[in-house]
């Protein structure tokens, strides 16, 4: 199992970025795949987390309305499209899955349980100049 995030970059404030989680070993039909981030000196952020299998996609309040989560089944791929950047959300941004999700846990839960994903990606740098 294998999962890489890309699509990072340096942007101006206001701007937009769309992050790639190219998952391999699984398929996200019964997933459950969630975004993190954290920044420096910073607690990691459960940005985004969805459970395929039921609920509702969960977004943290800081990115809400700006943030859009999504997915291709076909290429094994979740996006995170991310518009009217802002300095703070200047982080390291990770994608972390469960391959087959208990359909009771709900995306709110993903998103705190950052640990208890069973894997997670390396990290793609996001920087939003000001």
């Amino acid at each position: 199992v294998q999962l890489q995030a890309s699509g990072g970059g340096l942007v101006q404030a206001g701007g937009s970025l769309r992050l790639s989680c190219v998952v391999s070993g699984f398929t996200l039909d019964d997933s459950a795949i969630g975004w993190f981030r954290q920044a420096s000196g910073k607690e990691r952020e459960g940005v985004s987390c969805f459970n395929s299998r039921g609920g509702i996609t969960y977004y943290a309040d800081s990115v809400k309305g700006r943030f859009t989560i999504s997915r291709d089944s076909s290429k094994n791929t979740v996006y995170l499209q991310m518009d009217g950047l802002k300095p703070e959300d200047t982080a390291v941004y990770h994608c972390a899955a469960i391959p087959e999700a208990d359909i009771l846990v709900r995306p709110f839960e993903l998103c705190y349980g950052y640990y208890k994903m069973d894997y997670r990606g390396k990290g793609t740098q996001v920087t939003v100049s000001s």
